[in-house]
């Protein structure tokens, strides 16, 4: 039988496909665009005769049916890694939940059986002759994903790239139960528009950046606007190594800045591990051999990042107090997103030599009622969760400027935190240093 035949063999509708989850199965969607559209829908059609049916993904960009179709979870559970817009909304009313993580160890979990998967079901692009379907947007821990399961089904879906990879990038028809065709437009997450402070957040941090670094950046407004600075600058020969591609690179490349020519690790070859972005950005990948997918577990390891002398790594956070504690994942006991990669990225530029990483915030936000409220507080107390101790607390940014606080003792941390908070908060933060004892009365105010 070849290849073709195999798949015709294994064609079916995505209701038949289904048939093979049974009460109290674990499934695996795996990430972000490797989400089974079709597939989803036609398990939630199941919602009536299915019971304790555990899913997992990650980084959801389209509305999740199992969770829509059954608020009241009475056949399924959804759990996120990480987590996108739809599913802070999943969580915030109780349709969802986060399982903590640090992306560098995720594939380690299924691979040590910590995550069970009883079905995966993941979306791909079409076969090629040989048998294989890439795993395009999605590297990450997808391998493991499908090593421990019980079943595998493939959503094809010819709207993705096929994207190569160092390892971990591909399956054979030969090693899945059943094949749909799914046919659906890939979830899209175009880059937020640069406010005029992600602007000068960003405008703080480009004096740190110089020919030849390997960049790893975050998602969002800033990181973009950082991209459009680095574009329109004089500065070459730029390296990605990054657990998320997002829009940000894109402008890069087609800026003529990154080269990959002085990495250190997989020269002349841009890596990530999962994408998310625009439709350009997918056609841009698609074939691109200047590009290599990667898993999650080589490219957030902090051995390998060591290994990239002029490493700089640039993410978001939520807030930070005046100890150096970091919070990334939540407000208070709400959540917002999740660890993801921070700490790994972290602790690996620190252990580069000549790496920094900076970690950045707007110095401010507005609450529901309209208050504005300092992102600098005083100590957490709130039930927020830290993401980076204080022990590693890298360079952190605001519209105000750069706190730099590896090395520094306490009272040198509130001097240096207080001078990127927001002026008009400045007073009452020394006040609550001065009441927890780590502020110098001889301290610039």
């Amino acid at each position: 039988m070849n290849v073709y035949e195999e798949y015709q063999k294994k064609l079916v509708t995505p209701q038949e496909a289904v048939k093979l989850v049974k009460d109290g199965d674990w499934v695996d969607f795996s990430q972000t665009c490797s989400f089974p559209e079709a597939l989803d829908e036609a398990l939630a059609q199941r919602r009536d005769e299915l019971r304790d049916v555990k899913i997992r993904c990650a980084i959801s960009m389209k509305p999740v049916q199992v969770v829509e179709q059954d608020p009241e979870h009475k056949a399924f559970t959804y759990n996120v890694w990480h987590c996108s817009g739809l599913d802070r909304k999943y969580l915030d009313r109780g349709l969802a939940f986060y399982t903590p993580m640090l992306f560098r160890d995720c594939g380690s979990y299924y691979r040590r059986g910590y995550a069970p998967v009883n079905v995966a079901m993941v979306s791909v692009p079409p076969m090629d002759s040989h048998g294989y379907f890439s795993y395009s947007l999605t590297n990450c821990c997808m391998q493991e994903v499908l090593d421990a399961a019980d079943h595998i089904i493939l959503e094809v879906n010819e709207h993705l790239p096929v994207i190569y990879g160092m390892e971990g990038d591909h399956i054979h028809i030969s090693q899945v139960d059943y094949v749909v065709e799914g046919h659906r437009d890939v979830g899209l997450a175009p880059g937020g528009e640069a406010t005029e402070t992600d602007r000068q957040i960003a405008a703080n941090i480009f004096p740190y950046l110089y020919d030849g670094i390997t960049l790893q950046l975050g998602i969002g407004g800033m990181p973009n606007a950082l991209g459009g600075l680095i574009a329109g600058s004089d500065l070459k020969d730029i390296g990605m190594h990054t657990e998320l591609m997002s829009d940000g690179y894109l402008k890069l490349y087609q800026a003529g800045k990154l080269t990959n020519r002085k990495k250190p690790v997989l020269r002349g070859k841009g890596v990530f591990s999962i994408c998310n972005g625009s439709r350009e950005l997918y056609a841009f990948l698609d074939h691109n051999m200047d590009i290599l997918s990667a898993p999650m577990r080589f490219v957030n390891d902090p051995c390998v990042l060591r290994r990239m002398d002029h490493f700089v790594s640039i993410n978001s956070c939520i807030a930070m107090d005046l100890y150096g504690q970091v919070c990334s994942e939540t407000s208070g006991t709400r959540h917002i997103s999740g660890t993801g990669g921070q700490l790994d990225f972290v602790t690996g530029a620190y252990m580069a030599d000549h790496g920094q990483a900076f970690l950045a915030m707007t110095s401010t936000f507005t609450d529901k009622a309209g208050a504005r409220r300092s992102r600098v507080l005083p100590r957490f107390t709130g039930g927020d969760v830290i993401t980076t101790p204080r022990t590693q607390a890298p360079s952190m940014v605001t519209e105000f400027g750069v706190a730099r606080l590896s090395g520094l003792s306490t009272w040198q941390r509130a001097e240096a935190i207080i001078s990127i908070a927001h002026p008009d908060f400045r007073e009452e933060l020394i006040a609550a240093a001065q009441a927890q004892k780590i502020w110098r009365q001889s301290n610039k105010r």
